[in-house]
Order: structure tokens, then sequence, then C-alpha cells
């Protein structure tokens, strides 16, 4: 197969690049960057914008199947330019596609279209979207997602996989984010519930989205569906930042701040960063301080019986994994 990775330079869409060259398939990648290790690898890696037409269209001729990664990511910052990163952007990967008869997209969405600010105990792809968002990332996420859902048909066979809290060796975003606000004695639990999430550990999203594309070549059960992809180990927020911590022999946090209250300065935040049109993310959102203070875990039965997903490290392992890299990079 030779399988086009969108993002292929950052941290999911880098790890199901190095997977699939090592399973021997032929790897090219598009991304915004010039990544100087992926053409070490072998990619043939493009940079190029996702949000030009004849950018994807040049990257995707010649390929048999596309697992779109890229995304603008994020709690705050303009409508537009996540609208144009995530929902047009994913359109022209649709329209390239159907231009080019590449009859498989794999798409990697987030749990966070379903999410209301209410816990989420258990649930699974049933839930409906949110009927409201906290922020322009939620919105054009849910939007893209139904646009790679709906395109599915016997020509393009389409899947969304929402993988929760991904992090692991090579992370740039949840791990480097705790331990730098925890340094900065600016980490605090909010809330005073223990409420469980699910994370994921990146080798295991990485597998999810390899089992995804083989489904839908051979018996297509994932087709025009949507599922959720978690370790599948439930754990308290605090139990998981701490976790993360001991990584790098940081003392576990144990300061709080009322589920009320930081929703209440999310809010001040917003209309401030809003009034002054400040495009730095604020120390704490409306969307953040309900993410911190819920319960988010997922019933993975269906990942399980139409993907044949398990999860193969488990999160303990995988914060042994997470502390020989920063051990190594010492």
């Amino acid at each position: 197969m030779k399988a086009l990775v969108t993002g292929g330079g950052g941290f999911l869409g880098g790890a199901i690049v190095r997977a699939l060259l090592k399973r021997g398939d032929t790897v090219r990648s598009i991304q915004r960057g010039h990544y100087p290790d992926l053409l070490e690898l072998g990619v043939d890696a493009i940079q190029g914008d996702l949000c030009k037409a004849d950018d994807i269209d040049a990257a995707a001729s010649g390929c048999d199947i596309i697992y779109h990664v890229a995304a603008m990511a994020g709690v705050w910052g303009d409508y537009d330019k996540y609208y144009l990163a995530n929902v047009v952007a994913t359109k022209n990967v649709i329209d390239a596609c159907k231009k080019h008869n590449i009859n498989y997209l794999v798409y990697t969405s987030t749990p966070s279209v379903v999410f209301d600010g209410t816990s989420e105990e258990g649930i699974d792809e049933s839930t409906p979207y949110a009927e409201t968002f906290f922020n322009a990332y939620q919105e054009t996420k849910a939007e893209a997602e139904q646009l790679v859902l709906i395109s599915n048909s016997e020509k393009l066979k389409t899947v969304a996989l929402r993988p929760h809290l991904i992090w692991g060796p090579g992370d740039r975003h949840l791990a480097p984010r705790v331990i730098n606000r925890a340094k900065a004695g600016r980490l605090r639990l909010v809330g005073n519930k223990e409420n469980k999430v699910d994370s994921c550990y990146i080798d295991n999203a990485v597998d999810a989205h390899l089992l995804a594309g083989d489904d839908l070549q051979k018996n297509a059960r994932c087709a025009g569906k949507a599922y959720f992809i978690s370790n599948d180990e439930p754990i308290s927020m605090s139990d998981l930042i701490n976790k993360i911590l001991a990584t790098v022999n940081l003392s576990p946090i144990k300061k709080r701040i009322n589920e009320s209250v930081a929703y209440y300065i999310g809010s001040i935040f917003e209309r401030v960063y809003s009034l002054f049109k400040i495009e730095e993310e604020p120390l704490m959102t409306r969307f953040v301080a309900k993410q911190l203070s819920t319960a988010h875990w997922f019933d993975l039965t269906a990942a399980k019986r139409d993907l044949s997903f398990t999860p193969e490290i488990s999160i303990d392992e995988g914060m042994k994994r997470l502390k020989a890299s920063f051990d190594t990079e010492k």
C-alpha cells in the first residue's frame, strides 16, 4: 500500500508514519513545516497547506489510502482559522480521495465532539454530538467528522477515530504542558471529586489507526462509523497528572481550585482575551475548567469488536517509557 499521512511531522502523525514504514508500506506525508527526519526515514515528505486544494491534490496522487491526522488543536483561538484548518482542509482531503480514486480514508477526530460540559462515564458512540460547544476546536472537529462519515460509500470507505489524551515519548502537548505548569507553580487540580478519565498511550493510538485502515480494506466493518479510542484504563485526573510528574521526579500536585471558581475565572479570561484580541491561550478557559472537573471514560466495545483493537501498552508501562525518553534527553 502507498499511504498518505497528513500532519506527518506531528506527534501522532509521525508515529503513524514510522509504524507504516516498519510494516513495509510506502509512505508519503504532507505537513506545513520542513521535517528532515521524515526524509531520513525515506518518506516522500511534501511541505504544503491542506487548505489549498492544489497542495493536497498533488500529495494524494498515486496513493491508496489517506490517514488524515493534521488538525488545528487547542482550546482557544479564532473560529475562522480553526474552520480553515479543520473543516476546509478535511473537505479538500475528501475531494482529493474522490478525484484520485483513493478508496480508504482514516480520519483522526476527538471525543470533544460530544462533550457538553457534563461527566462522560462509560459512554459509547451512540452519544450525540454536543448541541453547543465551548470553543472553535470542538465545533470544527465535529463538523469535519460528520463530513468524513457522510462521505462513506462503496467507492470511498471512511472511518473516524476519537483517541483521548494521547501521550508518550515525543509528546509535545499533554506531558510538557503538565510538567511546565508544575515547574512554574501554576498547576492546580480542579474540583474536589476524583473523576476518572481515559487517556491513550501513543503506540495504542497508532495501532487503532492501522487497524482501522486495514479493516476498511478487508471487512469494512468500521466503514462510516466513529470510534472512541483509549487505553481502556480510566484513572482519576489527579493520578494521571501525578504519574506524568513522576516521570521527571516532580512532587505530586495536591493544590485544588473549586470548579465553579475555575469556570468563572475561565469566563473572565475569555472575555478579556476576546476584547483585546489576544491570540495566546488563556491560563484557564471554561472548556478547560469543565474538562478537568468532569469524568471522561469510554466504552470501547465497538472498537474491540469492529477493529479488533486491544490496547497493548498499559499506562504504567507507558509511563516507564516516557520516563526513559526524558532521561535520554538529559
